[in-house]
């Protein structure tokens, strides 16, 4: 069932980068997972910029590729901590696994054929 429509998408990707901008302060993370949280904020805010759909500005990306982006990105928050180390720091591992699951689950609900 998709719910999720474009222009509600577009919303959710902005305060996603909000909320990876403000956690490594609010979480107080050591440096790895803070400096990925920054970067991902930049990341996911250009891919939303460059996407074709309500909220994008240079309209570059398909909103359909936009949504392979996050199949790609979701599982791969999850397993993040893992790999690079930090999964002993309990604020940073929990951090990335719930932003992991949320792209999951707004992938699962958004539909992306739809603009």
């Amino acid at each position: 069932m998709k719910v999720v429509s474009a222009h509600q998408h577009g919303y959710l990707d902005y305060l996603t980068v909000g909320i990876f901008l403000l956690a490594p302060t609010v979480l107080s993370l050591s440096q790895m997972p803070a400096m990925l949280a920054y970067i991902l904020a930049g990341v996911h805010l250009m891919v939303t910029l460059a996407t074709d759909f309500p909220l994008g500005i240079f309209k570059l990306l398909s909103f359909t590729l936009h949504g392979w982006i996050e199949r790609i990105v979701g599982p791969t928050l999850l397993a993040v901590p893992f790999i690079l180390g930090f999964a002993e720091e309990t604020a940073a591992m929990y951090f990335y696994l719930v932003m992991g699951a949320t792209v999951i689950l707004l992938g699962l609900l958004t539909d992306y054929r739809n603009v």
